[in-house]
Formats: structure tokens, C-alpha cells, sequence
């Protein structure tokens, strides 16, 4: 492993743990020219899942793009990132363990509102407004008054 600070290619590994469930490797290295340490990551490089858009596009599976658009949904509310992490983490395994290498976003998405509103019954309301596009106050009112419903039935 190159040095990211001097180029050098001589580089030892001082620590390695498994992450993130074990699904990666994290590396202390320590470069022998600049004596300077830095981390790297060890993960499974997996076959990409691409995600079929609603007029027809399709895009590789950006796990960024959609742990961004949970964090947006989750805004002041009592969620951390390591939760937002681990759900987008969920979805992405959840993904890979299906064989299949195409997603519809319609499935994504719901994937994304059946976990979220475990998690966070506003978030879930936020994310459900902007995926499902509410177009009026009585778009949000079902949606509210199906939660209700489905609480009750609990």
C-alpha cells in the first residue's frame, strides 16, 4: 500500500480490526519512509446493483446518494448517523443477499419507508411525502390516519 503522504510503497500494517458487522476490514498503517500512519479499508468488492429509475433510466446503487436522503429526512430529529448507517447498510445487504442485480427505486423506497418507520415515525412521514410525492395537506392526512390505523392494530 502507497503512502498516501509521501508516495513511498513500503508500508506496514500495525493494527487490523473487523468492521461494520465484519463485512470489512480496517488497517492502522505505518509508512517506514515518513514514519506517518493512516487508516485503510478492507471490503468485499461486489457485482454493482443497478436501480431502475421511474421513467426507465437506470443508475448504479449509490449507497451516498441514499443515505443523503435519509439524513434529509431525518433532519433534527433524534436519529444519529450510525442508525441512518446501519439502515442504508440493512438495505445494501439486504440487496447483495437477493442474487438479483437490478432494483426498481419503487422497491428501494419502500425498502427505505418500512425501515424508517421503525426508526422514526416524522422521518418516515418526510421521506414518504417526497418519495411517494403528496401532492396536497389530504395526501398527508392518509398517510397519517394509515400509521394510526396500523399503530392500532399493534
Amino acid at each position: 500500500m502507497k503512502c498516501p503522504f509521501c508516495a513511498n510503497p513500503d508500508t506496514k500494517v500495525i493494527d487490523s480490526r473487523a468492521q461494520d458487522e465484519n463485512s470489512a476490514i480496517r488497517r492502522r498503517r505505518l509508512c517506514e519512509k515518513c514514519g506517518k500512519r493512516f487508516t485503510t479499508y478492507e471490503r468485499i468488492d461486489m457485482i454493482p446493483i443497478t436501480v431502475i429509475k421511474r421513467d426507465g433510466t437506470r443508475e448504479i446503487f449509490d449507497k451516498n446518494k441514499l443515505l443523503g436522503g435519509i439524513m434529509k429526512s431525518c433532519n433534527k430529529r433524534p436519529v444519529t448517523v450510525k442508525q441512518m448507517e446501519k439502515l442504508v447498510d440493512d438495505i445494501e445487504n439486504t440487496l447483495a443477499g437477493s442474487g438479483e442485480r437490478e432494483v426498481e427505486s419503487k422497491v428501494l423506497g419502500n425498502m427505505v419507508i418500512e425501515r424508517l418507520k421503525d426508526l422514526d415515525e416524522v422521518a418516515y412521514v418526510r421521506f414518504a411525502s417526497v418519495y411517494r410525492q403528496f401532492k396536497d395537506i389530504n395526501s398527508f392526512i392518509d398517510e397519517l390516519e394509515k400509521m394510526l390505523h396500523e399503530k392500532k392494530e399493534q
